[in-house]
């Protein structure tokens, strides 16, 4: 399954769980039903601002300060390229 797919059942999942009903979550994000449930399947032409709306409605917001925070692969390819000799020019 995509990873955008699994995000949006996720998310669908937390709103039901908090008793919140599409069209008020719709609502609340400022959006369309229809934006919503693009949202909810995974649909990746929906904004990141209404990903980022739709997590704070649902109390989730402190959790995309998670994302890329161990980025040990990004970290392991900026010390490979520091640790590079330079070329110097003739």
């Amino acid at each position: 399954m995509r990873k955008t797919k699994v995000l949006g059942e996720r998310l669908r999942l937390a709103r039901q769980r908090r008793g919140i009903s599409a069209t008020e979550m719709a609502e609340r994000i400022g959006v369309s039903r229809v934006t919503l449930q693009s949202l909810e399947r995974g649909n990746l032409t929906v904004g990141l601002g209404v990903l980022v709306r739709a997590l704070g409605v649902l109390g989730l917001d402190d959790d995309l300060d998670l994302l890329a925070k161990a980025d040990e692969l990004g970290h392991r390819l900026q010390d490979a390229k520091m640790s590079r000799p330079r070329r110097v020019s003739p």
